[in-house]
C-alpha cells in the first residue's frame, strides 16, 4: 500500500468520536480525517490543552489508528461568505442575526484550529473559505469593472492573517475547491493563490468530485498545482444522468433525486478516473493520505464506508523506484 487510507468523520458526526474510531478500525482504515465538530475535535479546547489533543491520539492509538489532517469546513465557510440565515446553524447562537459577529467568531475559530492542528501534532487543515463573489457566478447582470477583483482582495485581507498563525505554527491549509468557495476550479484556483501573493500557508484539498461534474480537468488540476495539494479527498460523482430536466446548476433539486443531471457516489459507482488520479498523485510524488470523503444518498452508509476503503486500497500503487527497462542491459556474467 502506497499510501494511509483515512476517513472524514464529518459524515459520522452523529455518533461519538470513540464509536467512530471503532467503527473505522473494523472496517480497515488506517486512521481518521477529523471534523472539527460533533464531539471529535474541539479546537478551543485544542488550541489552550496539549492533554485534550494527547488524549485523542491516545484514543486512537488504542483503536490502531493515526491522523494526518483535521478539517473545519463550518467556521471556514463563515470566514468569507455573504452572511444569511442558513449560516447561524454553523456559529455559536450567541452570535445569531448578527453577520459581523459571525465572521468575527469565524476568524478566530480558523486561528484556533491552525494552533490546535500544531498541538494534536498534525501539518494540514481542511477547511472552505467562503466567497464573497460567488453569488456573482453567472455574470448577468453583467459584473462591474473591478466587481471580482474586489471579492479576492477582500479575500485576501481576510485570509491572509489567517494563514499568518498557520505558518507560525508550521501548519498548512488545504482549500476543498469547491462550488461556493472562492476557488471551485482551475481558474480560479490558481486566481486565489494570486491573492493571497503565494502564501506558502494555503493549497489545496484535491476533491474530484467537485470538478468532474463541472467539466473541469480533474486530472490537470493535481499537474498544474503539484506543490498545493497538500490533502486527498477520495470521493466518486456522476454526471449525464437524470432525465434531461435538470442541468448542472441543480434545478434546486435534492441529491438522489432521479432528474438530476449529477449527483455524489460511493467510490466506484461514478464516472471519476482513479486510476489516472493515481498516477498523476504519483508524478506530482505526493505521499500523504488518501481520505475517504463518503456521501452517497442511495446507499446504506456502513456498505459503503466498508466498499470504499477497500476500493482506495485496490487502486492505490506505490511509485516505480527504478526505470522498468533499467535492467535490460544487465551483464551475463
Amino acid at each position: 500500500m502506497a499510501r494511509p487510507v483515512t476517513i472524514f468523520t464529518g459524515q459520522w458526526a452523529d455518533l461519538s468520536f470513540v464509536d467512530v474510531c471503532k467503527l473505522m478500525a473494523k472496517l480497515g482504515y488506517d486512521g481518521l480525517e477529523l471534523a472539527c465538530w460533533g464531539d471529535h475535535f474541539d479546537v478551543v479546547e485544542g488550541a489552550k490543552s496539549k492533554s485534550y489533543c494527547e488524549d485523542k491520539q491516545a484514543t486512537l492509538a488504542q483503536h490502531g489508528l493515526k491522523t494526518w489532517a483535521i478539517s473545519n469546513h463550518l467556521a471556514g465557510q463563515l470566514v468569507c461568505d455573504l452572511i444569511d440565515e442558513r449560516h447561524y446553524a454553523f456559529a455559536p447562537s450567541s452570535c445569531k442575526g448578527n453577520p459581523a459577529a459571525v465572521k468575527a467568531w469565524a476568524v478566530q475559530a480558523m486561528k484556533d484550529t491552525a494552533r490546535a492542528a500544531a498541538n494534536l501534532g498534525v501539518k494540514t487543515v481542511c477547511g472552505f473559505t467562503g466567497s464573497p463573489i460567488w453569488h456573482l457566478i453567472y455574470s448577468f447582470p453583467p459584473c462591474l469593472p473591478g466587481q471580482l477583483d474586489a471579492g479576492y482582495k477582500e479575500f485576501a485581507d481576510t485570509w491572509k492573517p489567517i494563514l499568518d498563525v498557520f505558518a507560525e505554527n508550521g501548519v498548512r491549509f488545504a482549500l476543498e475547491v469547491h462550488p461556493t468557495e472562492i476557488a471551485f476550479d482551475i481558474a480560479s484556483a490558481q486566481r486565489a493563490i494570486e491573492a493571497v501573493g503565494g502564501h506558502p500557508a494555503f493549497g489545496f484539498n484535491y476533491d474530484p468530485s467537485h470538478l468532474g461534474y463541472q467539466g473541469v480537468d480533474y486530472v490537470k488540476f493535481i499537474r498544474t498545482f503539484p506543490d498545493r495539494i497538500f490533502h486527498v479527498h477520495m470521493k466518486d460523482a456522476w454526471w449525464g444522468h437524470g432525465d434531461g430536466t435538470v442541468g448542472v446548476f441543480g434545478g434546486h433539486t435534492e441529491f438522489a433525486d432521479p432528474r438530476r443531471y449529477w449527483d455524489f457516489r460511493s467510490l466506484g459507482h461514478g464516472d471519476i478516473n482513479f486510476e489516472e488520479i493515481i498516477v498523476a498523485l504519483n508524478d506530482v510524488r505526493y505521499q500523504g493520505p488518501l481520505s475517504v470523503e463518503w456521501e452517497d444518498s442511495r446507499m446504506d452508509r456502513i456498505h459503503g464506508a466498508t466498499e470504499a476503503c477497500q476500493f482506495v486500497k485496490r487502486v492505490d500503487f506505490k511509485p516505480s523506484d527504478i526505470a522498468f527497462d533499467g535492467q535490460f542491459g544487465g551483464s551475463n556474467g
